[in-house]
């Protein structure tokens, strides 16, 4: 089976978490600056298949889509035009940050590595993907 590829896009940068092959678990994979973000996964695509990319998509309380979405429309029409054979599904990003954070000082990290914002973004892309997995496999 192939991996599923979720996305926290930011204006700075995008954390990355990919699934197994047999999509049960998400993983943290990376952060990479989202300037490079297309490259990197081109360079993933050659060594992985994808089977669909899950971006955060961030929503208020109300279900509108929040200010950010003027940065991550764009990126998500380039990774459409650019992969079309591998279909994009957003997904709601509220509270992943702070769930990073809670998993973060759970998982027993200092407050040092907490304020990593690169760490944050790549456990909020697997926060992401983990609760897509776990709503996909409810269904």
């Amino acid at each position: 089976m192939a991996r599923i590829m979720a996305i926290d896009y930011g204006r700075k940068r995008c954390g990355i978490a990919v699934s197994d092959p047999l999509q049960i678990i998400a993983t943290r994979l990376t952060t990479v600056p989202s300037y490079k973000i297309l490259d990197f996964i081109k360079d993933y695509l050659q060594k992985e298949e994808v089977e669909v990319f899950i971006v955060g998509y961030p929503v208020d309380m109300q279900n509108n889509p929040s200010e950010a979405i003027k940065y991550i429309n764009p990126f998500i029409k380039k990774l459409k035009a650019n992969y079309p054979e591998v279909p994009v599904e957003l997904a709601d990003e509220r509270f992943t940050s702070k769930m990073a954070l809670r998993t973060m000082i759970d998982a027993g990290l200092k407050k040092k590595a907490r304020q990593d914002k690169a760490m944050v973004d790549a456990v909020s892309a697997t926060i992401i993907l983990q609760s897509y997995l776990e709503r996909r496999n409810r269904h």
